[in-house]
């Protein structure tokens, strides 16, 4: 597993917190540590899964998503 950490723009409420919880952990390989207001910490399976993929997961629910350094 390799830890992740992912800065998330658009997120205002607890609905933006459910809707990125939720795209994260249908994501394959993805193990959720926490999902915060504008952050996720997680980690992934590089052999399900790599960071653009999950950052597209998060696209598709409506937000912006970058890997932090």
């Amino acid at each position: 597993m390799t830890a992740l950490t992912l800065h998330i723009d658009g997120m205002s409420c607890g609905h933006c917190l459910n809707a990125v919880n939720r795209a994260l952990a249908q994501a394959p390989g993805v193990q959720l540590r926490s999902v915060q207001m504008g952050r996720a910490e997680l980690e992934f399976d590089p052999a399900q899964t790599d960071p653009a993929a999950i950052v597209a997961a998060v696209g598709e629910a409506g937000y912006r998503a970058t890997v932090a350094p």
